[in-house]
């Protein structure tokens, strides 16, 4: 599979064959350009301009934006619920952890997660390849606590998003913090990576696309 990063937590994930999954399409406030991809699958984590602008995205595609099972164009889903901050929802609202099953990679994006997951999330949301997770803070997890939620899904590769670039209109934290947590990473000169079975385990640990 191929994923490509469009800025903030919007990736485009392209099958072997050709299934394109788009997750949480931005609107034009936030700097990026506008995620005006085709797609086949678009996944919403919650109800926010920056996770939600779906006007943006071409083509017929299916809305994921619920909890549950869901099995599209020989894609599996799975919505497990969680917070947009640590007081149980009360600051932001709810949030959906999506656990994509592409080419037999499990991709976890986590949205706007607020909080460190338990054990009991790691279990209900299950294998975890590639962990897509917010790093930047203030709205989200910071650094510190997205190393806390590595320690607990226990991805081969991370890729963090929702962090400050010069693109991006809001003031939240850069990168630089969670790689120092993490042990470093690769900071990629490119948007776009493979990442096959065969390549999985040689992959480094954390890798940080360019949405250029």
């Amino acid at each position: 599979m191929k994923i490509k990063w469009l800025g903030h937590s919007c990736f485009l994930i392209t099958s072997q064959s050709g299934v394109r999954i788009l997750t949480d399409p931005f609107d034009e406030s936030v700097g990026y350009p506008l995620p005006e991809v085709e797609a086949d699958i678009v996944t919403v984590s919650h109800g926010h301009f920056d996770h939600n602008y779906t006007q943006a995205v071409k083509g017929n595609f299916s809305l994921v934006d619920k909890v549950g099972e869901h099995s599209i164009n020989g894609v599996n889903i799975k919505g497990v619920f969680t917070y947009h901050d640590k007081n149980q929802g009360k600051d932001r609202g709810s949030n959906i952890v999506f656990n994509i099953t592409v080419d037999g990679i499990n991709i976890c994006h986590c949205g706007d997660l607020g909080h460190i997951l338990t054990q009991q999330h790691a279990d209900e949301i299950g294998r975890v390849d590639v962990l897509m997770l917010p790093v930047g803070g203030v709205f989200t997890v910071d650094a510190e606590e997205a190393y806390e939620v590595v320690k607990v899904l226990k991805p081969a590769v991370t890729i963090p998003m929702h962090f400050k670039t010069d693109a991006l209109t809001f003031s939240v934290d850069g990168v630089n913090k969670f790689l120092a947590l993490a042990g470093g990473g690769e900071m990629a000169a490119k948007q776009e990576i493979e990442v096959t079975a065969e390549n999985l385990k040689t992959l480094s640990n954390v890798i940080v696309l360019n949405y250029k």
